[in-house]
């Protein structure tokens, strides 16, 4: 979990106070601040508007969204002692010896329902079926013989030997998924395994999602030998699209903002009516074409715009007012970078935290695994955190993608998730380094 700041927020700056944002007037560029530090005050923001409504919604439509109440099971899961074995259902005592002859008085698939079991007689019995009353264990086909009207038994059974016992799983009454849990394709038939065909869960995070840049184009729009100089293909759109239907939002795609104060201020503000969350791409920067932060400036507040880490520098956070009437009413704003790596790692470090406390998840910050480096890093940054773009090697270390631009998306698809690197680090071949897999955020 993020450690609380070493130091209040910097003078000039915008703090978070009940529901509200009270902030002064920003004479001058503020210090990066570390990612453990803006954590905190993103979370805490965050959880001021944590989302109360709650849905009922079918099991199947439950993925990425998150669990509004414990579940508790109404039953023992398996609800009977079954085999895990296709094979012989048997009394122990009956086996006198390897070789012992048994007559097969009855024959039980998965779902049928078996007899009492005949003293000295077996059963035919199949993965899954329950076990009928008076066996104490199943001997595996493989270790088994037909004979006319019976089986030879080949090895000497262990009392309760394949036999899945009952509530082995779940006990009736147990709370199986726990009010916070993301539902997972795991969570969904654990769900199902005890009868829930419907949740109750928190409603989506209605999110804005909009890009700015006048060098914007949406793919399929303009084949590629015709895009006008200094045109590129709108990835980003696609890619936190993507990552925000993996964590359950109700998304509002607005487009393409042009490269204009008074649109992207309008845009802001007709975006803070009706969502819960803006989430910006691109015009973060501190160009005369960026305008996010002058309109944000002026339809809500700034609280953070730097970040130390790399790639991610340039990341906005603040509030947008829903009207001049309600001041006090807000939806959170994050402007992640226009670099596509950049917006990419951002959202999973900054904006994932803060849709996952406004949805009550109880998931904890990603754990990093110790992994040994099979590279050398160098040359650090002395002033920014790094993530590195790296996977798994065969020799069970980790390789780094040569490439490490913020613009290389290559490298995202490329590896397996970052390597942590603290300022200033060096690393040599065979270091033990921080990884943090996609699939630690929930994505592959």
């Amino acid at each position: 979990m993020p450690r609380q700041p070493e130091q209040p927020l910097s003078r000039g700056w915008c703090c978070w106070a009940g529901a509200a944002w009270s902030g002064r007037v920003v004479t001058a560029r503020p210090p990066m601040m570390s990612l453990d530090d803006a954590l905190v005050m993103l979370m805490a923001a965050a959880s001021q508007l944590r989302l109360r409504e709650t849905q009922r919604v079918a099991t199947f439509d439950s993925l990425g969204r998150v669990l509004a109440a414990d579940l508790v099971s109404p039953l023992d899961v398996p609800p009977a002692d079954n085999t895990s074995m296709d094979g012989y259902a048997l009394r122990v005592q009956d086996v006198h010896a390897e070789g012992a002859v048994l007559g097969v008085s009855q024959r039980i698939p998965a779902g049928g329902v078996p007899r009492p079991l005949a003293p000295g007689t077996a059963a035919r019995i199949f993965t899954g079926a329950f076990m009928p009353e008076g066996a104490d264990a199943v001997v595996m086909q493989e270790q088994c013989e037909t004979v006319d009207g019976g089986v030879r038994i080949l090895a000497m059974p262990k009392l309760r030997q394949w036999i899945r016992p009952r509530g082995e799983d779940v006990r009736r009454g147990d709370v199986v998924l726990a009010r916070g849990t993301v539902m997972t394709p795991q969570a969904m038939g654990q769900a199902a395994g005890v009868g829930a065909g419907e949740l109750d869960l928190v409603r989506r995070v209605r999110v804005a999602l909009m890009s700015t840049g006048d060098e914007l184009v949406m793919p399929g729009t303009v084949a590629p030998q015709d895009m006008p100089i200094g045109a590129i293909y709108n990835s980003n759109r696609f890619t936190l699209m993507g990552l925000l239907r993996a964590c359950g939002c109700e998304v509002n795609d607005l487009g393409i903002v042009p490269d204009q104060l008074e649109a992207t201020k309008q845009a802001l503000s007709d975006a803070a009516r009706s969502n819960d969350l803006i989430i910006s791409s691109g015009g973060v920067s501190v160009g005369e074409e960026d305008h996010i932060r002058p309109a944000l400036e002026s339809v809500g507040h700034v609280a953070l715009w730097q970040l130390a880490i790399k790639p991610g520098k340039p990341l906005a956070f603040g509030g947008v007012r829903r009207s001049a009437e309600a001041a006090a009413s807000e939806a959170l704003f994050i402007g992640l970078p226009g670099n596509p790596v950049s917006s990419f790692v951002t959202f999973l470090l900054a904006a994932m935290p803060v849709i996952r406390t406004l949805q009550g998840a109880a998931a904890a910050a990603p754990q990093p695994l110790p992994m040994v480096a099979d590279f050398d890093w160098l040359k650090p940054d002395t002033k920014r955190r790094e993530f590195l773009r790296v996977r798994r090697s065969s020799a069970g270390g980790l390789e780094l993608f040569a490439n490490q631009s913020s613009g290389v998306l290559t490298s995202a698809v490329w590896g397996e998730g970052v390597a942590d690197i603290e300022i200033g680090r060096v690393v040599r071949r065979g270091d033990v380094v921080p990884f943090i897999p996609w699939s630690a955020w929930g994505i592959a």
